[in-house]
């Protein structure tokens, strides 16, 4: 051992989920005390980035025909997925249905017409609008 880092390594462990230290405090990785420290917004950034980069493969993985979507409908399923997560947003089968066959006014109606529209509200305003239209929001 030659550096301090491979120090800490060995004396903290790696581990990829969050647990409760000695101190009680809500730690992650090699002894990250995450309650006290956060994160920073590099780090935060970095992780939305591993994290959209997964939603889109499980995506593309369970919804092949995804992917012929224009960009601003791919974007839609990807924050919805990113949200929800797959189990969830699976169970969207009318929406799914609809985005598939082109039908995308009626997939917007049916994202409004859920339990997910009423908890994220403006969101899935923003979602179903741009589902409808193609269009970014302004």
């Amino acid at each position: 051992m030659n550096n301090t880092i491979d120090l800490i390594k060995l004396h903290e462990g790696l581990k990829l989920e969050p647990y409760r230290c000695t101190a009680g405090k809500l730690t992650i990785g090699y002894g990250r005390n995450i309650e006290d420290n956060g994160i920073t917004e590099a780090e935060a950034e970095f992780l939305l980035n591993t994290d959209i980069q997964n939603v889109r493969r499980e995506l593309i993985d369970r919804l092949p025909w995804a992917t012929g979507l224009d960009e601003v409908r791919w974007a839609v399923l990807v924050d919805m997925c990113f949200n929800l997560g797959w189990p969830r947003l699976s169970g969207f089968k009318k929406t799914l249905a609809y985005i598939k066959s082109g039908q995308y006014n009626d997939a917007a109606l049916e994202m409004l017409d859920s339990k997910w529209a009423n908890d994220v509200g403006r969101r899935a305003l923003r979602l179903a609008e741009m589902m409808r239209t193609g269009e970014w929001p302004e």
